[in-house]
């Protein structure tokens, strides 16, 4: 494998590292936009996966002008680098309805949404932004077959909408579905189930143009659907994980050409066995979601493999094809990215094979100033 992740400044850092490759990123966004034909307008990238103000920055650079997060703290770190349009993809409820009403009064210029799926939740945010003299602008969520969140597909969508328009308080913008269900290897499978859904939605959405409902906007899909909802001139796509990609997506998505542009840099500190390393990269490092052999693998070391994990400790099994030493740095990838990036203040980012800067993974916290 090529030896693109070598870093030569490596010794004026402490591991573990998250260190991130800015050329790489810069590539994956502009495969995602060649994707769509350039057409920025259709494009809603999911913060999710880096929460990161210098890579907002470089969205903007391109034109990008709308996003996708999951947090009030994600869409604040939007506002402070200049997205204008920021759907939270999340129905709000309780106090985190006046955490959203708060950074609408904040950041005046920028258009906020958020989801709705149930009639109670639309009442409970209508009611506080009557109570604040605003409107809130809301998207109806659509359960596709993930199950997690959203108003069936099947059901009467077009009754739903019209009940929500008429709820002082709040504007309806638009239609949104997450389908994380589908990540069948095969992209003609995941397009083949995702299509009567999206027909259900385009007939559902011409129905209300018709009854005085123009222009609902249609957000769909993560990576997984990307590049079924990117030939569908209709869609605005929100992938997110695109940006710094990963092991689990490029064995599951091969259609999709990202580069992995986030990697993860640990020191052998034991050589508690012949056939045994132990490396600093314990589950407080890397996500730990998934099986052991699907938290992080080494490309550049297949010899070798996980054997146990704990909090600050990863130990490797392996075949004797190295000489590992007391104080190797070790490159892994993280086969769950988002996750991972969340676990690190800061990624230490990587251009000409030096570490030149560091961007601070800020919307991690629960909280910015808001």
């Amino acid at each position: 494998m090529e030896n693109w992740q070598e870093v030569s400044n490596l010794n004026h850092y402490d591991t573990p590292l998250f260190v991130v490759y800015e050329a790489r990123v810069k590539s994956n966004i502009e495969m995602a936009l060649a994707m769509i034909s350039g057409n920025v307008e259709r494009f809603r990238p999911h913060i999710k996966t880096h929460k990161t103000g210098e890579i907002i920055q470089l969205f903007t650079g391109y034109g990008i002008s709308k996003i996708k997060c999951a947090t009030i703290a994600e869409a604040e770190l939007a506002a402070v680098n200049g997205i204008k349009d920021i759907l939270i993809a999340y129905q709000p409820l309780g106090f985190k309805v006046n955490r959203l009403i708060e950074l609408i009064t904040a950041f005046p210029l920028c258009l906020f949404s958020c989801l709705v799926d149930h009639p109670d939740a639309a009442l409970q945010i209508a009611t506080l932004a009557l109570k604040h003299q605003m409107e809130i602008t809301v998207y109806l969520d659509l359960n596709t077959g993930m199950n997690r969140t959203g108003f069936p597909v099947a059901g009467n969508v077009v009754e739903f909408c019209l009940a929500l328009n008429r709820i002082k308080g709040l504007k309806l913008a638009g239609l949104h579905v997450y389908d994380g269900h589908l990540h069948d290897p095969d992209p003609a499978v995941r397009a083949e189930k995702a299509t009567p859904a999206m027909e259900k939605i385009f007939a559902d959405a011409d129905e209300l143009a018709d009854l005085g409902l123009p222009g609902l906007k249609i957000v769909a899909g993560g990576s997984n659907t990307f590049s079924y909802y990117a030939m569908l001139e209709r869609v605005e796509c929100s992938p997110g994980t695109f940006v710094f990609w990963d092991e689990n997506y490029t064995r599951h998505l091969p259609e999709l050409k990202f580069s992995p542009a986030a990697l993860l840099i640990c020191t052998v500190i034991s050589l508690p066995a012949a056939d045994l390393i132990c490396v600093d990269l314990g589950y407080k490092s890397v996500s730990a979601e998934n099986p052991l052999d699907k938290r992080v693998l080494f490309p550049w070391n297949e010899d070798l493999t996980p054997h146990g994990h704990s909090e600050e400790h990863l130990t490797l099994k392996h075949t004797g094809a190295g000489n590992y030493q007391i104080g190797d740095r070790i490159y892994g990838l993280p086969y769950h990215v988002c996750p991972t990036c969340a676990l690190y203040e800061e990624a230490q980012v990587v251009s000409g094979q030096e570490i030149k800067t560091s961007w601070k993974i800020k919307a991690r916290d629960k909280k910015i100033s808001i």
